[in-house]
């Protein structure tokens, strides 16, 4: 099975580093042309450079907030003008907001909910009548396995996420018969760019090294898992080979989520 993403144009938000490098890496590598957006011009520029030399096709990064209106039409339009539209979205924008309940504010649930989910919606709105027109579309929406297993002090984090799922489910019902499909991937234990600053916060008497073994020790498959493990399920996905599935929420995390 070959999968292949020539001809095909890629938007992937919050892309700079992690799970969205990665995936955008993948993409790229498959032959699609990738757009990446994410608030940090300076990280942005980075991975634009370093996808851009290991695959021949283009990469392009822009610089904004998709939790703002403006920010997600600046997405969009800079995807239309660098590729000509948007076959494959992929709201992979987020943080994780975490803390007592009751010192969670407004603020903090409002900046949670526009950055997860409306960011998601405003960017599906923008990409979805042209894939409809075109008779095919891809919408990843990354979300994690605490949308299906909430963590006490998570609240914003994992409530959203479950929001997420269900964003994915109804979605995908609507426009399945225009060759459009929208899956979640749900995040569990995966390598990224926040682990040394969860080691620095919460067990900074250890080594990474100690702290990543003991995270790792949690999960099934005994070790936690890396950014291209969780691209190459997205590369997928995005392909044409997964023209039959859809209105999934797929764990991709060794085993670690209860809850299938």
């Amino acid at each position: 099975m070959q999968l292949n993403l020539d001809g095909k144009r890629a938007l992937v938000t919050g892309g700079s580093q992690g799970l969205g490098k990665a995936m955008a890496q993948a993409f790229a590598s498959a032959g699609a042309e990738v757009l990446i957006c994410a608030r940090r011009p300076d990280c942005l520029d980075q991975a634009v450079k370093e996808i851009d030399a290991s695959s021949s096709a283009a990469v392009y990064g822009v610089s904004v907030d998709v939790s703002t209106v403006d920010g997600c039409a600046m997405a969009f339009q800079a995807a239309v003008d660098r590729m000509g539209g948007v076959d494959i979205l992929v709201n992979n924008a987020g943080r994780a907001t975490e803390g007592p309940f009751e010192s969670l504010t407004d603020e903090a649930w409002q900046d949670d909910l526009d950055l997860k989910i409306f960011a998601a919606i405003r960017l599906c709105r923008h990409v979805l009548p042209s894939m409809r027109q075109n008779g095919w579309g891809r919408i990843l929406n990354v979300v994690s396995t605490g949308g299906k297993t909430p963590n006490p002090g998570a609240a914003p984090t994992d409530v959203w996420r479950a929001a997420g799922i269900a964003l994915t489910k109804s979605l995908a019902g609507e426009v399945a018969k225009h060759g459009i499909t929208v899956n979640a991937l749900c995040t569990g234990k995966i390598l990224s760019e926040q682990w040394p600053r969860i080691h620095a916060k919460k067990a900074p008497d250890i080594s990474y090294d100690a702290f990543v073994a003991r995270i790792g020790a949690t999960v099934p498959m005994g070790r936690m898992g890396r950014p291209e493990e969780f691209a190459a399920f997205a590369l997928f996905l995005a392909s044409p080979a997964s023209s039959y599935i859809t209105g999934t929420a797929v764990n991709v995390d060794g085993g670690f989520c209860p809850i299938p």
